[in-house]
């Protein structure tokens, strides 16, 4: 079993038949005649994603290094589906790898929960050093491997912070009777609520027309979805809570990466933990562009009171932390910041 050597992965079942005729990894040969496994792998945002990019790399990467045995092909915008179902199609070996949001894991085992609260980590930075320790999370990621999952990465996923079409967000006090769009769960639905707001789940494609109807006066995301999907043009408040910063994870299924030779592992292993530096160098290229693009279409940025937004979501934390693993796990990433 390869757990820990990557960073750690992720896999599990059912499927439509249409789903089961993707396969595995499909094949076709190298220029000098190599066959080629070529991995499948899930995204759900554009080609312009820093994830992508740096998973488009690897790929690059992986290929050469084992003489065109392995490659990977990225398919973009939920071309397979959506993450939930991914994770699923991974499950099944229907296809082989996948990113999904954190907090999709909280379903495997509850415990993931800790790298989706609140002023968790300090920076990207704090963020990469302990998601891809395995001294640190080797147990939890392996925790859900009986599932058909394993934890290869935890990739940066951009920082959220608050965007409104009223005015500049310094303290919760100021989003008192604002609606603002958060993603569908009761953490983030209490999230909101001690930040002074009104959380509102609400559909990604749906949040533009909503805030410009002044059905929700905003919503919460990085940088670059604020700028790419032209939310500054009707939410030009743009306020540096920095709320939430929780990873990505690239998973996989166990057998996939165990039917690799211990060389091949080896260095799927060393080219992965490249593309997370390269992904990093790749998301402060992307938040400079999204922040020009963004006040170019009107955009206004300003910081807030960090502490007062702390403060308000502290009850958050220690209403999560239901487990000693977790209060432990917890323990452990700051400890790491300070």
């Amino acid at each position: 079993m390869m757990r820990n050597k990557v960073v750690s992965i992720v896999a599990m079942a059912g499927v439509s038949a249409l789903a089961l005729s993707l396969a595995a990894c499909s094949s076709d040969s190298s220029e000098g005649g190599t066959d080629t496994k070529v991995f499948k792998v899930a995204f759900n945002q554009t080609e312009s994603h820093p994830q992508y990019k740096a998973l488009e790399a690897l790929g690059d990467r992986l290929k050469e290094r084992t003489d065109g045995r392995y490659d990977l092909e990225v398919f973009p915008n939920e071309t397979l589906g959506s993450q939930k179902d991914t994770i699923e199609l991974v499950q099944a070996g229907s296809i082989d790898f996948s990113m999904v949001s954190g907090s999709l894991l909280e379903n495997f085992n509850p415990d993931f929960v800790v790298f989706n609260l609140p002023y968790v980590f300090d920076s990207k930075e704090h963020q990469s050093a302990v998601v891809n320790d395995p001294e640190i999370t080797a147990d939890l990621f392996s925790s859900i491997e009986d599932k058909g999952i394993s934890v290869l990465a935890g990739f940066h996923g951009g920082i959220r912070n608050v965007y409104n079409s009223e005015k500049p967000i310094n303290t919760p006090a100021d989003l008192a009777g604002m609606k603002i769009r958060v993603i569908e769960s009761d953490t983030n639905l209490r999230m909101m609520e001690l930040m002074g707001g009104s959380g509102t789940p609400m559909g990604q494609g749906e949040v533009y027309t909503a805030i410009q109807s002044g059905v929700l006066s905003g919503a919460e995301n990085n940088e670059s979805i604020y700028a790419n999907l032209k939310h500054a043009e009707i939410a030009p408040y743009y306020s540096y809570t920095r709320h939430l910063m929780f990873p990505d994870y690239l998973i996989v299924n166990p057998k996939t990466m165990d039917a690799l030779s211990a060389e091949d592992q080896k260095i799927f292993s060393e080219e992965l933990a490249a593309a997370l530096v390269e992904e990093g160098d790749f998301w402060a290229d992307e938040v400079k562009t999204s922040i020009a693009t963004a006040e170019a279409a009107g955009a206004k940025f300003n910081e807030v009171d960090a502490d007062a937004f702390r403060d308000a979501l502290a009850p958050l934390v220690e209403e999560k932390l239901t487990t000693q693993v977790s209060k432990d796990l917890y323990a452990k990433v700051r400890a790491a910041a300070e």
